[in-house]
């Protein structure tokens, strides 16, 4: 089960499939999918990817839905379709996107971890990428979303060995961003300090880290708004 709720300025989506450890089948995907797409349409000034089962972030893709493809041709192509649509929707969100790693996060659930901007791994997380262990691949977008994030070297590791990886380790090899004791709380803190600063111009410089604007219209352009004159009268006020 997924679940998204809002809590003032921030969106959470939130796995809740206690007894399947998180695992996402296909009906898990689609959800995933839609809130991600609500996600997209709203004003939140952030959005955290999370948990609401202790002990765990997400297996990954559900082992029963998986055992299907081995004989059923046409469920595969729809199966990767399904994930693609989820990772890629939250890859491509206009406000910044937290996961918020408790606990194990392992197979597919990276891929959703690699398309956030900000990953935080508390005291228990660990990470292992793991289809080799099964005998099968890892999406191309996904594998090189992995490169540029840890480099070829860490992601062969981790995809070659399937082994996992600690908080400390994801942390030093820059899988994580930011090590906290507990993800949740630090993501909660994060997101409030975003929501804090102007939506309009964090948005902008979601958009310049994704993809470079050379001609500059969207850095000239933010001048010209009403949010920067109001934020600018505030600053020099407290300055005084």
């Amino acid at each position: 089960m997924i679940l998204a709720r809002r809590d003032g300025a921030t969106l959470r989506i939130a796995f809740d499939r206690a007894a399947a450890r998180n695992a996402i089948d296909g009906a898990g995907w689609d959800a995933l999918a839609d809130s991600i797409a609500g996600a997209a349409r709203s004003d939140a000034a952030a959005v955290i990817v999370a948990s609401d089962v202790a002990g765990i972030f997400s297996a990954g893709a559900d082992l029963s839905m998986l055992a299907t493809l081995h004989t059923d041709a046409q469920a595969r192509p729809l199966f990767r379709e399904r994930m693609a649509r989820a990772v890629e929707g939250l890859a491509a969100l206009p406000m910044p996107v937290i996961a918020a790693v408790d606990g194990p996060c392992y197979g597919a659930a990276v891929a959703l971890v690699l398309a956030a901007d900000i990953v935080i791994a508390g005291d228990d997380a660990v990470f292992a990428v793991t289809p080799a262990k099964l005998g099968i691949g890892y999406p191309a977008a996904e594998v090189a979303r992995l490169i540029a994030r840890i480099g070829r070297g860490q992601a062969g590791r981790m995809l070659f060995t399937a082994e996992p990886v600690d908080a400390d380790e994801a942390t030093r090899i820059g899988l994580a961003d930011v090590r906290a004791e507990r993800a949740g709380p630090a993501a909660d803190m994060m997101a409030a300090a975003i929501a804090s600063n102007s939506r309009s111009a964090v948005r902008l410089l979601k958009r310049t880290m994704t993809g470079p604007d050379d001609s500059g219209t969207g850095f000239d352009a933010a001048f010209a708004g009403a949010d920067f004159v109001q934020r600018l009268d505030a600053f020099r006020s407290r300055a005084r």
